[in-house]
């Protein structure tokens, strides 16, 4: 029995007073736009994706919740299935139950609309209770800021993808986000 592995792997996840005190000022949520609506369920559709059922999820400030119900309206609209939506707090004392209820059934993908902060807590659970799987998970405009793989800690978000508000994408290497221009449509 290794009793230092244990104890480490039985902790909170919870990002530390020092780090949400150093992050403080990421930006809230900005409304989505119908560009970043397209863009987003196009990675959702990209060819050999399969992606057919999805859980959503978001923040409780009604800016989040406004991009996840045309979210799941747009989806529904196309024939796909919503498994579940799901909501958070900024705050809360350990995203568990949230994380859990994303988490209950397993979703082709799973839909982000969130403020930086609350989503980093989120996804720490994510990553240290249940199956969630970054890669599988698609977000909107508010989650693509540079701050937010360090404050969710390493490797947490690696592979998540999104959409920009210009309808550009971007996604998380690492520790490393990236961005995409528009697809430039020819006809």
């Amino acid at each position: 029995m290794n009793i230092p592995k244990e104890r480490e792997s039985s902790r909170s996840p919870l990002i530390g007073a020092a780090e949400l005190a150093a992050y403080a000022d990421l930006p809230a949520p900005a409304p989505h736009t119908d560009a970043e609506l397209t863009a987003l369920i196009g990675l959702l559709t990209l060819p050999k994706a399969r992606i057919e059922v999805v859980a959503v999820g978001h923040s409780r400030d009604a800016i989040s919740r406004a991009a996840a119900d045309a979210f799941a309206t747009a989806w529904r609209a196309r024939g796909g299935k919503i498994l579940t939506v799901v909501n958070w707090p900024e705050t809360a004392a350990s995203w568990l139950r949230a994380a859990n209820r994303l988490t209950a059934e397993l979703p082709d993908a799973w839909v982000m609309a969130a403020a930086p902060l609350g989503f980093a807590q989120l996804a720490r659970r994510l990553r240290h209770s249940t199956d969630w799987d970054p890669a599988r998970t698609y977000a909107f405009a508010a989650l693509r800021d540079s701050c937010l793989p360090a404050l969710a800690g390493p490797d947490t978000l690696h592979g998540l993808r999104g959409a920009s508000a210009d309808g550009g994408t971007w996604d998380v290497h690492h520790r490393w986000v990236t961005s995409y221009p528009p697809s430039e449509v020819t006809t």
